[in-house]
């Protein structure tokens, strides 16, 4: 990893953000303002409770990384299983629902999980939805059991579907569907699909 800088929230003392930009611009606004606390050279030691390299993958994806402090003990789970994933509900801001992770869209390449697909509406079955939502939309939040989202009911229902159909015959997209998805969500290209 090059040089890093951290900055902390004035909003949250507890979450820190990593940037590789001395003025802390990369930051999101909304989470600050932000001030700076240190500077951390590629050959110092590390000291923060984020790992380096995740660290690293964040600011090399988006510009930076969030981590927010805490004292309490959390299990420590490297990895989670896809069909563990499949199923959980999505909640908007507030805690309502507003969905069901049906499945994972994964980059065949790198493994990455860049989409995935949202299901809403629907009784037994019948009427039920597809959206496609990018992955690093949705975070965990254990309180709910559930993952968390900024977006709302309403942007799910308008967003492009992945897929060409509904239900589980679904159709591989083309690239006219792709793009429009990237556009939707303001997405820019990650992997090739």
């Amino acid at each position: 990893m090059r040089t890093c800088y951290v900055f902390q929230s004035y909003a949250n003392p507890n979450l820190r953000g990593f940037t590789d930009s001395s003025t802390g611009e990369k930051l999101p606004a909304d989470s600050g303002p932000w001030t700076f606390v240190q500077r951390v050279n590629s050959d110092e030691q590390w000291t923060f409770n984020a790992g380096r390299a995740i660290v690293s993958a964040g600011i090399l994806e988006n510009g930076f990384l969030l981590w927010e402090e805490s004292n309490q003990a959390v299990p420590f789970h490297p990895v989670i299983e896809s069909d563990r994933v499949e199923g959980t509900a999505v909640f908007n801001q507030q805690g309502k629902q507003i969905g069901t992770i049906k499945r994972l869209l994964i980059e065949k390449v790198s493994g990455r999980v860049l989409y995935v697909d949202v299901t809403f509406g629907g009784f037994l079955g019948i009427g039920i939805h597809h959206r496609t939502v990018p992955w690093d939309k949705l975070s965990y939040d254990k309180a709910l059991e559930g993952y968390r989202t900024e977006i709302t009911e309403e942007q799910v229902r308008d967003a492009p579907s992945f897929y060409e159909g509904e239900g589980d015959d679904l159709v591989w997209p083309n690239r006219k569907r792709e793009k429009e998805l990237r556009d939707y969500w303001h997405d820019d290209p990650r992997g090739p699909f």
